[in-house]
Order: structure tokens, then C-alpha cells, then sequence
């Protein structure tokens, strides 16, 4: 059976048998407490529950706490992700449309896909993305 320590700084377990290692390499936890494989299993092994991650509670055992709401920059950062997203797959639409225009050999239907391609990249590159999450992301074209 396996022994397990939880540190509350680093929000961690740590095996017993692996002590010496943590030891030698200096990264054994001051704070180590020692907890029950119960404790182990629920916050280490087991997913947690939806909306929580673990944390230190007051007495230092891990406990369940809320998810926090993303900040403000973290939300920015996930439209700056989808907006590059969104543009990547926008060129790789029109690169091969653009290729049949500029061979000669585009039909009607491709000239006004490439069209539509071309107004949503666009439309992309317009967003504000300062105001996410209130985004009004423009339709992909079909």
C-alpha cells in the first residue's frame, strides 16, 4: 500500500517511495502532510467534480473549490485563438480557389465561393476582439 503526502504550496501529492528521490533532487515539500488513500484517490486519481478543481483548504487538505471565471485577458487570449482559428481555415479555403482563377480554369460557383471566403476573412479581421466575450462571429461560408 502506498503512503501519500500533500503539499498545500504546490497543490500536490507525493508518493512515500518516491521520497528519497524528491529529497535528493531537493523538491520534497516543507509542508508535506501525510493523508489517507482516501484523500489520495479523491483528489489525485478520481476526476473532480464538474466546476471545481482542487485546492488547500484551511487545514491544508485538499478540497474542492469553485472554478474560477476567467479574467478578462484570458478570455481575449481564447477569441485572439478562435480569430486565428477561423483565419487559418479561411486561407486554406481560398488558396485553392484563388490558384483555379488565376490558371484560368475557376467556374462560376468557384468565383463565388471565393467571394464569400474572401468577405469572411475580411469580416474576421474587422472583429473587435477587445469586446470579448460579446463577439458577433461572421457565418462560415458554405
Amino acid at each position: 500500500m502506498n503512503n501519500y503526502f500533500y503539499s498545500p504550496a504546490t497543490n500536490g501529492f507525493y508518493a512515500e517511495e518516491l521520497r528519497d528521490i524528491y529529497e535528493s533532487a531537493g523538491s520534497w515539500p516543507a509542508d508535506a502532510l501525510a493523508v489517507s488513500q482516501e484523500v489520495y484517490n479523491e483528489f489525485q486519481t478520481e476526476p473532480s467534480p464538474d466546476g471545481k478543481m482542487r485546492s488547500s483548504g484551511p487545514n491544508g487538505i485538499p478540497t474542492w473549490v469553485d472554478i474560477p471565471a476567467p479574467t478578462k485577458e484570458q478570455i481575449i487570449f481564447e477569441a485572439k485563438n478562435k480569430l486565428t482559428l477561423l483565419m487559418t481555415n479561411a486561407t486554406l479555403a481560398i488558396s485553392p480557389l484563388q490558384d483555379a482563377i488565376d490558371i484560368g480554369t475557376a467556374t462560376q460557383d468557384e468565383l463565388t465561393l471565393l467571394k464569400d471566403w474572401k468577405t469572411y476573412r475580411v469580416a474576421l479581421n474587422r472583429l473587435d476582439l477587445s469586446t470579448a466575450p460579446d463577439i458577433t462571429w461572421p457565418e462560415i461560408p458554405a
